[in-house]
């Protein structure tokens, strides 16, 4: 009989700790909302200003 009383003490503290799942997690807490760009603009495409950053070997080369 000790055996069933120790593996019944064992089930019941299993159960204490298992034996419920835990608390859903709403989507809406999930998800975080950020800006795409800064409220500055200091990311914005600059056509003017793209050529500085172009590199080609061919060309720094002279061919």
């Amino acid at each position: 009989m000790g055996m069933a009383l120790s593996t019944d003490t064992a089930a019941a503290a299993r159960h204490a700790r298992f034996g419920k799942l835990p608390e859903r997690i709403r989507v809406e807490d999930t998800v975080e909302g950020a800006r795409a760009t800064p409220a500055g603009g200091t990311d914005a495409y600059d056509p003017e200003g793209s050529w500085k950053y172009y590199s080609c070997l061919a060309l720094d080369l002279g061919l």
